[in-house]
């Protein structure tokens, strides 16, 4: 449970960042507005999407512990299993929107602004940040909820302090990307993160195929290809962290290392097509 409560802290600081990127875009925005007046309304009206982002993320939250409580036993691990594959493919599918939108967001968030103030009306500003918190929220809950049920956690003590961490932590980090450090700055920032994501896929991933192994819906031969327990055993509290963050197996048996090879080899295809060049017709 320790391992887990490490990316507990890692998706709620990630997540917080890129919110607030999100909307220290919308509010950096507003404030270069001459009129006093509009910059009034427009942060009246961007905070409260923001709270209206969070409600959201929140309820979703709501609806999916209750959903899973009221799920008999064997549904819930089934349940469980599901939601651990689901915040897999959300973590790639979030790592590839991202390298995809990230050199443009900007410049289309601040086209939406322009947009919304041409009608005035600063709906625009509401939705977009509504939309921005729910999105990362939703998607925090997905992940968390993946990967506690990965661990099995069973209390909310624990993962709740690490969840404040993980805030205290995204709040640091965007005050010094705000600063233009030479050392951290955001295009550094979610390179690390994305490689550090793509190998939480990879853990989840393994973690809800062992799932599906040992309810039975999946016939996997159980011999180990090798032994390194003595150097690295992946109960301990390094080689925990470690298999947690990235999937490694101290004895893993043929099933988990083509599972793990197979999403490398797709998440390696999918680098190809994205970075390779559109050919314009003549």
């Amino acid at each position: 449970m320790g391992s887990q409560l490490g990316n507990v802290v890692f998706i709620i600081w990630r997540e917080s960042v890129e919110a607030l990127l999100v909307v220290g875009i919308l509010n950096a925005w507003l404030q270069r507005q001459s009129d006093t007046n509009a910059r009034t309304s427009g942060r009246l009206y961007l905070w409260s999407g923001v709270g209206a982002g969070l409600v959201a993320a929140l309820a979703f939250g709501g609806l999916l512990l209750g959903f899973s409580e009221s799920l008999p036993e064997d549904a819930q691990e089934l349940y469980q299993t599901i939601a651990v594959l689901v915040a897999a493919a959300l973590i790639v599918q979030m790592v590839f929107w991202m390298r995809k939108h990230g050199r443009t967001l900007k410049r289309d968030l601040e086209g939406a602004l322009q947009t919304a103030a041409d009608r005035s009306s600063w709906w625009g500003v509401f939705f977009l940040a509504a939309i921005a918190v729910a999105r990362e929220g939703s998607e925090t809950v997905i992940f968390l909820y993946g990967t506690l049920a990965a661990a099995h956690a069973g209390t909310i003590l624990a993962p709740a302090l690490a969840a404040l961490a993980g805030f205290a932590l995204a709040g640091a980090t965007y005050a010094l990307l705000q600063l233009g450090s030479r050392v951290l700055d955001w295009r550094t920032f979610f390179r690390i993160t994305e490689i550090m994501l793509l190998f939480l896929g990879a853990s989840l991933l393994v973690n809800g195929f062992d799932h599906l192994v040992s309810l039975g819906y999946i016939n996997a031969p159980q011999g180990k290809l090798w032994d390194t327990s003595a150097i690295l055993p992946d109960s301990g509290p390094i080689g925990g962290l470690i298999s947690a963050l990235t999937g490694y197996r101290a004895r893993p048996d043929l099933a988990e290392v083509l599972v793990y090879a197979a999403y490398w080899a797709g998440i390696f295809l999918l680098f190809s097509r994205q970075s390779a060049p559109v050919r314009k017709p003549a």
